[in-house]
């Protein structure tokens, strides 16, 4: 898959935003780009080194959001299920989902994998976008399926991590092309995209049957 230019990856996002913002559902991030919820009772023990997370591993601000016991959306209902079928379960990432619908077969594609990676922007990520990029004339761009698809793969990392192993790692590729840095401490790890924007997780180590996922308080942008 080519690696999306800047401006028609801005272009996407911005028609995304504007298309999708019927989806609602989205938490408005809090002072300083986090979204205010109560902290999980859930720590961040190190997990497998093959980047295997338990429902004991997840934690961050935002885990408290997600719904409880074997409720659709919650960590039990998620665990057993691919990534793409348990993305679409969690509140937390439904305008996410609806744009990875809007890509044929990459739902499947993504389920399909062995072992990967995901950041998964939540709801508010693509408010925050549309905010502070406006609503431009971008909505032809959407039907770009090909740069919409390299656009949400820039967010999938083909090797499974778990947070302290991306800490660890440091930088890591993305299924798209490009490169993330990752900073900060397994407790509370950054994702840096190719324009310098720096993204927080808000609830980590999210265990799913072929991958670990993090959801992340911004749509990261690969360099121009």
């Amino acid at each position: 898959m080519r690696k999306p230019q800047r401006f028609a990856a801005v272009g996407i996002l911005a028609a995304l935003t504007v298309a999708l913002a019927a989806c609602g559902g989205s938490e408005q991030p809090a002072a300083g780009g986090a979204m205010a919820a109560p902290p999980a009772p859930m720590s961040a023990a190190p997990a497998a080194a093959d980047g295997v997370t338990t429902n004991a591993d997840v934690f961050g601000p935002a885990c408290g959001k997600l719904p409880q016991g074997d409720a659709p959306g919650s960590l039990n209902n998620m665990g057993p299920q691919p990534v793409a079928s348990a993305a679409s379960t969690n509140p937390l990432l439904t305008t996410l989902v609806t744009a990875v619908k809007a890509v044929p077969g990459l739902a499947d594609t993504l389920n399909s994998q062995k072992g990967i990676t995901v950041f998964a922007p939540y709801n508010g990520a693509f408010d925050e976008a549309k905010s502070a990029m406006g609503d431009e004339a971008f909505s032809a761009l959407l039907a770009d399926q090909q740069q919409l698809g390299g656009l949400l793969s820039y967010h999938v990392v083909p090797k499974r991590y778990d947070a302290e192993g991306l800490v660890a790692a440091g930088k890591v590729t993305e299924l798209a092309g490009g490169d993330v840095t990752i900073g900060g401490t397994a407790a509370a790890p950054t994702v840096t995209d190719g324009q310098g924007n720096t993204a927080n997780v808000l609830c980590g180590n999210i265990p799913t049957s072929n991958a670990t996922v993090f959801v992340i308080d911004k749509v990261l942008m690969p360099a121009g």
